[in-house]
């Protein structure tokens, strides 16, 4: 689930949307309704005149229920099996999305390198 929350994180709702409608994992079908929901909440409840003028602002899951069931085997054997569920929260903001820098591989590894080069390290010589 997270995967699919870092991917729409930012982005406009209508892009969000789309992404999300052509993803095969089983969250992205129940996020995507869960979306939907918030943009009709946004026009109904809190005056938002145009229902494509929201983005993304923030976008995270959190860990569930935790539940245990039996699953029976042959000859009297069982074995354990996790039901996991998970919580999905999502803040729509109104406006354009905020422009995000494109950093590539390269830059974002010199930018490591220059912060290890500029640390200090206390009470040494």
């Amino acid at each position: 689930m997270w995967y699919l929350v870092k991917m729409i994180q930012g982005m406009s709702i209508d892009e969000a949307i789309s992404q999300l409608e052509f993803n095969d994992k089983k969250g992205a079908r129940i996020m995507k309704e869960i979306l939907l929901e918030a943009q009709e909440m946004a026009v109904n409840h809190h005056n938002v005149e145009y229902r494509s003028n929201l983005y993304v602002a923030e976008s995270f899951s959190s860990k569930g229920r935790y539940l245990k069931r039996i699953r029976y085997h042959g000859k009297g054997m069982f074995g354990i099996m996790d039901k996991v569920y998970c919580h999905y929260f999502v803040k729509l903001v109104e406006g354009s999305p905020p422009k995000t820098e494109e950093k590539t591989s390269f830059d974002q590894a010199k930018e490591y390198v220059q912060s290890l080069k500029n640390r200090t390290i206390i009470h040494s010589l």
